[in-house]
């Protein structure tokens, strides 16, 4: 008779490809988890140095450990062959270069066994090694960590992605209920992310970092081109068309420079025009640019259109908000922030 082997309370889902140098690190930092009911999918993507031989030797000390072999077909499809492979209800991503915190496990499951209606846990988490880090990426750090309420997340969500895509943790079944990762030219997470919120999805984050995310040159969201601007600038309008802007034709865009130059080129390309420009520089106010008159915040409401807030300068977004909010604009109804 054979018996069905049971399944542990989590699955961590970790797709590698040549993760040799930093591969043992972050096995290791699993396996110091205080939570040790888990088993970690690891899925070789036909790895040239020497991944493979790390994770054979990992597995045969750690049953909990199951590699699984993928031949070169890229990150998503072997998240989705990982993901499947996943036995439990709640799965964890990591990669094969970052460093979990000890705790990580237990207090994203806590937070899941606590409150049903939370569908995804993200990571606080910590770039490193410090000295190396600019000023964008730190920014991006507060940025990220400062989202800790679902709503905080849902209403910057087209801002940038929310997550670290290594530090969160889902109920399994809303991700496979929605497709799982999608290959679809731009970063799979953040698409996975938007659809997430999109059905209703419940977000929450670790207040302490546990997640401790590498930085360096050849990590994935610098060389890939589903990583560029102009990918996430494509995503986001695909998103917003489902939803914000679903049978829109035109829109009014705050921000007159190069970000929002940009949002006009790809709005353009899926026939939406833009009615007219609002920028705060009085240089540009009472131009012409593209065809289409700039105003003065004070010269716009909601009566000329939806509005998309493409100003880029950090630290800007909230002076915005307070201005869209005072002028009669609804966040989400009647104006999305974009950059």
């Amino acid at each position: 008779m054979t018996v069905e082997k049971r399944s542990p309370v989590v699955s961590i889902l970790m797709p590698v490809r040549n993760e040799g140098r930093f591969l043992p690190a972050a096995i290791l930092s699993m396996q110091r988890q205080t939570f040790t009911d888990w088993e970690l999918v690891a899925v070789d993507d036909s790895s040239s140095d020497n991944t493979a031989r790390i994770l054979a030797d990992a597995a045969a000390g750690d049953k909990r450990i199951i590699v699984l072999q993928n031949p070169a077909q890229g990150l998503v499809p072997a998240l989705n062959y990982g993901l499947a492979a996943c036995r439990a209800d709640l799965v964890a991503r990591m990669d094969g270069d970052d460093i979990s915190h000890p705790e990580r496990l237990a207090v994203q499951i806590n937070l899941l066994n606590s409150n049903s209606e939370i569908g995804l846990v993200a990571c606080s988490f910590r770039h490193f090694p410090r000295q190396v880090l600019r000023s964008g990426m730190l920014g991006y750090e507060k940025w990220q960590n400062s989202l800790d309420t679902h709503d905080k997340t849902v209403a910057d969500i087209f801002v940038e992605s929310p997550f670290v895509h290594p530090g969160v943790m889902f109920r399994k079944g809303l991700v496979t209920e929605i497709g799982g990762y999608r290959q679809m030219g731009w970063a799979e997470d953040y698409d996975l992310w938007l659809r997430l919120a999109a059905g209703g999805t419940r977000f929450a984050r670790t207040v302490k970092p546990l997640l401790f995310w590498r930085d360096r040159p050849e990590r994935a969201t610098r060389t890939m081109p589903e990583y560029s601007l102009e990918s996430f600038r494509r995503c986001k309008l695909h998103h917003l068309q489902a939803g914000f802007l679903a049978g829109v034709e035109s829109v009014v865009l705050a921000g007159a420079g190069k970000e929002g130059r940009a949002w006009r080129r790809i709005l353009m390309d899926k026939g939406i025009t833009v009615s007219l420009w609002v920028d705060v520089d009085p240089l540009k106010s009472g131009r012409i640019l593209h065809g289409v008159n700039v105003v003065t915040p004070q010269e716009v409401s909601p009566k000329d259109g939806k509005l998309l807030i493409t100003v880029g300068t950090r630290g800007a977004r909230s002076g915005i908000r307070q201005w869209a909010d005072s002028a009669g604009f609804v966040d989400g109804t009647d104006y999305i922030c974009v950059t």
